[in-house]
């Protein structure tokens, strides 16, 4: 149902083309593929596991589902102004049409900073796990040669999203299809092993670890609980590719949907798997080791699968480059439809005439990503270990604005009806305050010294950093703010309640060339 304003509505331009992607390309099965493959299951099981298990022991499984509920209200959030406004912004587009300018542009710089953080460990993850699979692994531990391989997936992956939408799915499908075999691999051998009494410590499952009375720790709590938001960003990736899917305003929104509930099976699954073969013990290779934090997988892998162990090496390295390629696209798509609106300089919304992607936007994504992911690993890998664990501050950020942009931009419509009132209010209100209250404990806690692995101007590197990336989104507003170009939008003219889905690239937009490229 799309809302109408008591405004007169902006004229679309005759026979306009939309902002020059390839409409169609996608229908719910490759809108889910995407999703999936960009929260990059297996890498995210990897990178929070442990941490998760150290923060709140057996209370792991009920963290994971806690940590579902507001993903879930903000995934209605997301198919509802989905279906009013399709277009690739998302939070940015959302953001502006509900409040302002201001707050629409800092939902679209969460998003990019999200993506530039995580493409940065993604590429770490993918370069160790490849030497890894050479020789005996110790190649994994050579920096230098990490890091350049890490660089080439970048490369490789940016390639890959420049050249189409439709290239990119093909490959999704393969890269998903060996994740998912590994998770189930790994699952099962599991638990035979736990029946059979091979495991080195089977304990059975019990249903306290499903009590969300359970936990002790309160700020133990709140840390699993962004941890696991982390694993479970992603799939809003389905909403940023809407203007290329077959029905931008259906499909999107029930591919995210689907795709979180994939996600919280798998997740569940494997984390009881994982607890009930090697127990909660502090050393060996109980969970609860902090040596065994950074990854689960690798601890147990050889354990669980024998010979086989190098089929999960390979579903990790899958797990990384895949969603490595899948981050571009929502976020060079991101600073389309901002350049599209005036909201970042206009050559952001260069299409690519062939591939019908945004080239230039791809390829300024793929170079960000690995000057930053270089940068950071010359002046500290702690530094950037301590970018990912605030990445859940960005993630948070940009959730909790578009569940409160879906409410305010629906609020005439919410008591018309039982369905309005539940899915375009009382559930995208209740996940925008979870996170918004997520993202203040979370900056109280990380504001501690001890909190992660470095200490900058006497507190603690991870909340510099975290808060620091948004602060860098207001200066870089304000940059842009001062330039004559950028007035419409700030303005409000060329992005407001009122404005057509889909804006055209017409003259009230940045105008286009006689042959339809942009003028």
């Amino acid at each position: 149902m799309t809302t109408q304003s008591t405004g007169p509505s902006r004229p679309t331009a005759p026979g306009s083309e939309g902002k020059g992607l390839a409409a169609g390309t996608l229908g719910l099965w490759g809108s889910v593929v995407i999703g999936l493959a960009s929260t990059a299951p297996v890498y995210s099981l990897v990178a929070t596991l442990g941490f998760v298990v150290l923060a709140v022991g057996a209370q792991a499984p009920i963290a994971f589902i806690v940590a579902f509920i507001p993903m879930l209200f903000i995934a209605f959030a997301y198919r509802e102004l989905n279906r009013a406004v399709p277009d690739c912004g998302t939070a940015f587009t959302w953001g502006t049409k509900a409040f302002r300018a201001y707050v629409g542009w800092m939902a679209g710089w969460g998003v990019a900073v999200a993506g530039m953080v995580v493409l940065a460990n993604l590429a770490q993850v993918g370069g160790q796990y490849l030497w890894l699979l050479v020789g005996d692994g110790s190649l994994a531990s050579n920096v230098p040669l990490v890091t350049g391989t890490g660089v080439v997936f970048i490369a490789l992956m940016t390639w890959v999203s420049y050249r189409g939408i439709e290239l990119g799915a093909r490959v999704q499908n393969v890269l998903l299809a060996v994740q998912y075999f590994a998770l189930a691999l790994f699952a099962i051998v599991a638990f035979i092993k736990v029946g059979t009494g091979d495991a080195p410590n089977p304990t059975p499952v019990s249903l306290d670890w499903f009590n969300p009375l359970g936990f002790t720790d309160y700020s133990g709590f709140i840390e699993a609980v962004l941890l696991a938001l982390f694993i479970y960003w992603g799939w809003d990736t389905c909403l940023a590719l809407n203007e290329e899917t077959k029905d931008p305003k259906r499909i999107p929104g029930r591919a995210a949907l689907v795709t979180t509930v994939i996600l919280l099976v798998t997740y569940v699954t494997v984390t009881v798997a994982a607890m009930s073969y090697a127990g909660l013990g502090t050393g060996g290779t109980g969970l609860a080791n902090e040596d065994n934090a950074n990854d689960v997988f690798l601890a147990l892998k050889d354990l669980i699968l024998g010979p086989w162990a190098w089929i999960l090496v390979v579903a990790v390295l899958v797990s990384a480059v895949s969603s490595t390629q899948t981050t571009i696209l929502p976020t060079a798509r991101g600073t389309l439809s901002m350049a599209a609106y005036r909201a970042l300089p206009k050559r952001f919304a260069t299409v690519h005439p062939k591939y019908q992607t945004p080239s230039f936007s791809t390829l300024v994504m793929g170079i960000v990503a690995i000057v930053y992911y270089v940068g950071m690993t010359f002046i500290s890998e702690n530094i950037l270990a301590d970018s990912i664990l605030s990445l859940g501050l960005a993630i948070a950020f940009y959730y909790g604005i578009t569940g409160f942009a879906c409410v305010w931009y629906f609020r005439r419509e919410l008591f018309t009806s039982a369905r309005n009132f539940f899915f375009k209010g009382l559930f995208p209100l209740l996940g925008a305050l979870m996170l918004g209250y997520a993202f203040i404990q979370s900056c109280i806690d990380m504001y501690d010294v001890d909190y992660g692995y470095t200490i900058i101007w006497g507190i603690g590197g991870t909340f510099v950093i975290g808060v620091g990336a948004l602060a860098i989104g207001v200066v870089l507003m304000l940059v842009w703010w001062a330039f004559p170009r950028s007035k419409p939008f700030f303005r409000g003219e060329s992005l407001n309640r009122d404005t057509e889905v889909l804006v055209p690239d017409s003259p009230e937009v940045y105008g286009r060339s006689v042959d339809g490229g942009l003028a």
